[in-house]
């Protein structure tokens, strides 16, 4: 995907103004703070392959939740794809699709990826530490890196049609979509 972008990505391009001067180190500070932040989420595979005994019935679980993650994700990125490349839709919001039932279907799934992962690890003596990985990436994806940055460059490039979706689309958690409200 990397290698067909044309254009840098629009939350990049905000971080370079904003940075402006200073944007080279920020830049090495934020993916030094990345690469320690993987290693500390790393910490539920490591849990999980260090269980001396196996329990199947957790991978099982483990393994269809990445699976239905995993798969919901890239489903929700195709219907993104699609509703970009056709140009009826320039400059409007995808509300289709898994699109209609949250803003962020990708990010919801990618956290289930990492519930599973601390699922796995469960089995593990000690793997209950690894219960704070899918807690950690929950705060980033809300708080931090995820949704707020995302969400801040679709209001700045979709304006008011973004926040008429934010009104009705649930942020995180699939749910069904509110009613559009009149003025």
């Amino acid at each position: 995907m990397l290698g067909r972008l044309r254009v840098e990505d629009g939350r990049y391009q905000q971080l370079r103004r904003d940075w402006a001067a200073n944007f080279n180190a920020k830049m090495f500070q934020f993916f030094q703070f990345q690469a320690v932040l993987l290693v500390a989420l790393s910490s539920a595979v490591l849990l999980a392959a260090r269980n001396p005994r196996r329990s199947f019935d957790l991978l099982n679980t483990s393994l269809r939740i990445v699976v239905f993650g995993t798969a919901r994700r890239d489903a929700g990125d195709s219907q993104l794809a699609a509703f970009k490349r056709s140009p009826a839709n320039r400059g409007r919001v995808c509300d289709a699709g898994f699109w209609r039932w949250t803003r962020h279907p990708n990010y919801f799934c990618e956290w289930m990826v990492w519930v599973a992962f601390a699922l796995f690890a469960l089995a593990s003596p000690w793997g209950w530490i690894a219960l704070y990985c899918p807690a950690l990436m929950l705060f980033f994806l809300l708080k931090i890196t995820g949704i707020k940055y995302t969400e801040d460059q679709l209001l700045r490039s979709k304006g008011e049609a973004y926040r008429a979706y934010q009104q009705r689309t649930s942020a995180f958690i699939p749910w069904p979509p509110r009613p559009a409200t009149g003025p």
